[in-house]
């Protein structure tokens, strides 16, 4: 006997929506990743709205910040279909620097073709900027 979904569709929207951290989903078309969901974290963190970014590809919140070493390693996890984690510098709406840690997970249709991206966007702009200064003070007093 088939039971039905423990979860509504509505409520797990509602529950993804209440996650402080970004959620997106996104569809792979050739060499851009097609936004094609965002959560309401991902608006709150970002200031954009859904209806600003949905069906254009994830670069945008780097701006012209596109020469960053984690950029490469997302691209090559994107192209081989494996997970990855990096701390990504990115822009708000309104030109402020943050800076996440983005985790993106691929997934795989019934016949294992990739069809999708899940990220999840973690604000971390007070942990690096705690770390860069930690960096600064030891570099100022010698200190290894």
């Amino acid at each position: 006997m088939k039971r039905p979904p423990l979860i509504s569709p509505e409520l797990l929207e509602r529950m993804v929506d209440a996650s402080e951290d970004g959620i997106v989903i996104a569809e792979r078309e050739g060499d851009e990743t097609i936004l094609i969901y965002v959560n309401r974290g991902f608006e709150r963190l970002t200031g954009y709205g859904a209806d600003e970014i949905l069906y254009r590809d994830c670069r945008f919140l780097q701006n012209d910040d596109r020469d960053q070493p984690a950029l490469a390693s997302i691209r090559q996890a994107l192209a081989e279909g494996r997970p990855c984690r990096e701390v990504l510098r990115n822009y708000r709406k309104d030109g402020t620097l943050f800076y996440n840690e983005l985790s993106i997970t691929p997934v795989f249709d019934e016949q294992d073709a990739l069809t999708y991206f899940i990220g999840v966007q973690k604000d971390v702009t007070e942990r690096v900027e705690a770390q860069q200064a930690l960096a600064r003070l030891k570099a100022e007093h010698g200190l290894p």
